[in-house]
């Protein structure tokens, strides 16, 4: 007999992107044919022969999951991480594509770091990959040349200091970057610079006190540098991305701005809470902007329903447990997230905070829209066969086991989610089952439309 597929996966549920209109997701009990790494029929293919049949009854079937924001440390800081500890433990976690930020060591803010990247990467990832090209005061005349690179995902700017050097917050600055960048998407960690300065001495001078962290940085902070950068999106008529959204107050503020902003919102600020998170956790809670309190996050779910909030992101910061020791506020700020962020999603999902549709329009189908990615973020014919498969009923605890990241905690370990990844097709071939990685490593650069 004719092989038709290389696989077939059939009987799962699948949250398929609707022939008539792309982002309309539905879910429905088809077949998939994958053939030389791309999805090249859906219905029933029973009819059919492949190599290999998945058989996915009682499993729900997304597009490959897509992590827009994550901090592999490489190169410079590879004792907190690397790509290829950073892609496996995504992986992991349900991913297959991560876009990785500029705030390296050195940072990446030539074409040749930005190549030096794409080399490691090419031998070392687990996942498709692509980086941020970061704006510096010294390379603002070169950002629309070098965000075009063909592996560049979108420029990033820290209009609020964070971790590594990167900083860019002038107005005439910032000004001449909307106004000249106009096909590819602007990023932006949104904090006050002028404001944090001022504040500074709130830590400083209660050492120890991680408790005040979201008071050093807080949410009038956030907002100072949202309504600025808002108000110059709208002055050229662009779209920028807020990154780690935090406040009730962006979130009321965002949703009248619709046109000039898309929101990301990552699942520690969804999931963790102020104070009881610092209680907990300490100086592993810390991170920028700060996990803030009950009202903020009730916001942010309100944003996800009212859909202002448009993706989510890990914001993977690792960082060693010595380092992150250090007394506050010498402490530096990050967490692991992105192995963690699907299971904790899928927790929400089982708690009805979101539907399964919602998640996946956050973290595949709005990826591949905004940021114009190239035949990934979608169940389509013609796509590339990446796809996650997960288990909405399975329940396991977050062990310090299964965690690959180089830093080796997580503020999650020992929480016991419901929903799981349980294996993960990448270019059309298994990558991940049932926790095991299956290599070598397949991942590729990925391209934008």
């Amino acid at each position: 007999m004719n092989t038709h597929f290389d696989i077939i996966i059939t009987g799962g549920t699948v949250l398929l992107s609707h022939p008539k209109n792309p982002y309309n997701i539905v879910e429905e009990s088809v077949d998939i044919g994958i053939l030389n790494g791309q999805i090249t029929k859906i219905g029933s293919l029973s009819s059919f022969y492949a190599k290999h049949t998945f058989k996915a009854k009682g499993l729900h079937i997304l597009p490959g999951l897509i992590d827009t924001q994550v901090h592999f440390r490489e190169p410079g800081m590879e004792h907190k991480e690397n790509i290829e500890s950073g892609s496996r433990s995504a992986l992991l976690g349900g991913i297959t594509a991560f876009f990785d930020m500029p705030n390296t060591t050195p940072p990446t803010v030539t074409t040749e770091t930005l190549e030096d990247k794409l080399n490691r990467a090419e031998s070392s990832s687990w996942c498709d990959f692509a980086f941020f090209i970061g704006a510096s005061p010294d390379n603002v005349h070169n950002l629309p040349t070098l965000a075009h690179a063909k592996h560049c995902c979108g420029v990033k700017i820290f209009m609020g200091s964070s971790t590594g050097s990167l900083l860019l917050h002038e107005t005439e600055k910032l000004d001449h970057i909307l106004q000249n960048i106009s096909t590819k998407p602007i990023a932006i960690h949104s904090e006050d610079e002028e404001r944090l300065r001022e504040r500074k001495k709130i830590a400083l001078s209660n050492p120890g006190k991680v408790h005040l962290h979201p008071v050093w940085r807080d949410p009038e902070c956030a907002l100072i540098s949202t309504k600025k950068i808002i108000n110059l999106a709208k002055k050229y008529n662009r779209k920028v991305h807020i990154l780690h959204v935090t406040t009730e107050e962006e979130i009321q503020f965002l949703s009248a701005y619709k046109e000039s902003g898309t929101v990301e919102v990552t699942p520690q600020h969804l999931t963790l809470m102020a104070p009881d998170c610092y209680d907990r956790l300490g100086t592993l809670a810390q991170m920028n902007p700060p996990i803030r309190e009950e009202r903020h996050q009730a916001a942010l779910w309100k944003g996800i329903h009212s859909g202002v909030v448009t993706m989510l992101g890990s914001d993977h910061a690792p960082h060693s447990l010595e380092e992150k020791e250090k007394h506050y506020p010498h402490s530096p700020a990050g967490m692991p997230g992105t192995q963690t962020m699907l299971t904790l999603m899928l927790d929400h999902v089982n708690d009805k905070k979101l539907s399964l549709k919602r998640l996946t329009e956050l973290l595949a189908v709005n990826p591949h829209r905004y940021y114009n990615i190239e035949k990934q973020g979608l169940i389509r014919e013609g796509f590339k066969a990446n796809i996650t498969i997960v288990d909405l009923k399975k329940k396991r605890k977050i062990t310090k086991e299964w965690l690959a990241s180089k830093c080796n905690w997580s503020p999650f370990e020992n929480k016991e989610t419901t929903g799981w990844p349980v294996a993960v097709l990448l270019n059309g071939q298994w990558a991940m089952r049932e926790d095991e990685l299956i290599g070598p490593s397949k991942g590729q650069a990925m391209t934008f439309l």
